[in-house]
């Protein structure tokens, strides 16, 4: 959990900065579909998979990141947006083939 307060060293990621949505509106919509779950919840999620998609990039470059440093990448703003970049550019690229066969 962060404390009261906490800001990484780059910033804060808002959902409002990469159009998406906040960890309240993810818990409400998750709530609507029987989950139950809270926004805090909702955020250790979504972290704990930003380390794993961290340490998956740490492993192919043969990067030896400890827990400590994969968190610190995980909760960077800018990582955060590279990661929604990607994932955009495959959802663009499945569409793209979806419509061309």
């Amino acid at each position: 959990m962060m404390p009261k307060g906490f800001k990484s060293k780059n910033g804060y990621g808002s959902a409002k900065q990469f159009e998406g949505m906040t960890y309240h509106e993810i818990s409400e919509t998750m709530k609507d579909k029987g989950y139950k779950i809270n926004h805090s919840s909702c955020r250790n999620e979504f972290i704990n998979s930003l380390i794993k998609i961290a340490s998956e990039i740490s492993e192919l470059y043969s990067i030896d990141n400890d827990e400590k440093d994969l968190k610190s990448i995980a909760i960077n703003p800018d990582f955060q947006d590279s990661v929604r970049g990607f994932m955009e550019e495959i959802q663009n690229e499945r569409s793209k083939n979806k419509f061309s066969t």
